[in-house]
């Protein structure tokens, strides 16, 4: 799919529920940077309108309180209607330094089609444990997810290309927004980036937090549950920029390795990076995970972003009966001192707790060295075929 030429026009948002001791000098400090605010009042108590009216800069309002997903969805429909490429968006309780927003421009200007999150200074003293905790705590479930980092996936000082709300079909309201529009947007082949920002946390008794424990928590479970398991389903995320090899390939063979594996390197993999892929196939499927060999594959090449296809397609090398069986006659060695060499309803059947003690004891030795076998052989195949077809599109 062909990326779009954006000139970014860039607008500020600032969602708001019921923070009236800190708005105006967020949006007073705003306007010292950029001229084009749009502040969104989700249902907030107090009057909204009042405390900036005098003020240059555009204002929605929510009848009642329909969570930080909707504020920026609403702001996001808005912006998209006036002709806006980019939002950056920043909270309206004086956590963010209107300052950092210059930062934020740049990287727009230098990278059109990212979505970029602001990575908070965590070294202050006044930092709560559970924000610390969280961040890592998010990071690690992105990235299990889509197999992308980020430094701070929990901050909401973001900037969004609005054609990501054009695109996706985005479910959530609330505060969990914020997660599923990240995990969406990398599964669409949108770029996530990071820019270092400042943070002022308040002392705890001057600090206004709308994020209900229990409810929002319970929100966050559903959502992560679903993105995670949906990140090992065998079906094409929605797209925006096609840069996965998911859906795409076609079927592979260890019958015809090198048509394989001249497919795979088409899919934006290196010859060292399908080698590794191999290896975690052969590596996982070696050992004894029964009936979970195929997601334990997709989770670790999801984390570590490895082709799953060339993972998955070199476990099969694994089924039964050759390689379990070889597991099961070293294990049997290193436990015993002999080879199993009579296989009958009772060895293979009463003594089954044995035999999978076997397998897995097996393993541990077979495992890493089939790994490097199978991945030392794909990287030379790989190797092979790239270098000869350079040299036909050179001839």
């Amino acid at each position: 799919m062909a990326t779009p030429e954006l000139a970014p026009e860039i607008l500020v948002v600032i969602p708001v529920y019921n923070h009236a001791e800190t708005l105006r000098q967020v949006v007073e400090e705003v306007l010292q940077h950029h001229e084009r605010v749009l502040v969104v009042d989700d249902g907030s108590c107090h009057p909204v309108r009042e405390l900036i009216a005098d003020l240059p800069v555009e204002l929605l309002q929510h009848l009642q309180n329909r969570g930080k997903g909707a504020a920026l969805l609403s702001a996001a429909e808005w912006a998209l209607h006036q002709g806006y490429s980019h939002m950056v968006c920043l909270d309206a309780d004086g956590q963010h330094a209107a300052a950092d927003l210059p930062a934020f421009f740049a990287v727009i200007d230098e990278h059109p089609q990212a979505l970029i999150v602001g990575h908070r200074d965590f070294a202050q003293q006044s930092i709560p444990g559970s924000s610390r905790f969280g961040r890592q705590f998010s990071n690690f479930w992105l990235r299990l997810q889509t197999g992308s980092r980020l430094k701070d996936s929990q901050s909401g000082f973001r900037a969004y290309p609005l054609f990501v709300f054009e695109k996706l079909n985005l479910w959530t309201r609330r505060y969990n927004f914020e997660v599923e529009i990240l995990v969406r947007s990398a599964w669409a082949g949108v770029e996530l980036r990071d820019v270092d920002i400042s943070v002022y946390y308040p002392p705890g008794d001057e600090r206004i937090s709308h994020f209900r424990g229990f409810m929002d928590n319970w929100r966050l479970t559903l959502l992560n549950t679903h993105l995670t398991l949906r990140s090992i389903v065998p079906w094409p995320h929605r797209k925006i920029f096609d840069t996965s090899d998911a859906g795409r390939v076609k079927a592979l063979s260890v019958i015809h390795p090198l048509r394989s594996i001249r497919q795979l390197l088409q899919e934006n993999s290196s010859p060292e990076l399908l080698a590794i892929a191999a290896g975690v196939g052969v590596l996982l499927g070696t050992l004894p995970l029964l009936f979970c060999h195929t997601i334990a594959i997709l989770f670790v090449c999801g984390f570590f972003r490895l082709n799953k296809v060339a993972a998955v397609s070199s476990s099969q090398l694994c089924m039964p009966p050759i390689v379990p069986a070889l597991c099961i006659e070293v294990g049997y060695f290193l436990r015993t001192g002999g080879w199993l060499t009579e296989f009958s309803l009772e060895t293979l059947g009463y003594q089954a707790m044995q035999r999978l003690f076997e397998w897995f004891l097996g393993s541990l030795l077979l495992a890493p060295l089939l790994a490097l076998l199978v991945g030392g052989l794909t990287f030379g195949l790989a190797k092979l075929v790239k270098n000869k077809d350079a040299d036909a599109i050179r001839g």
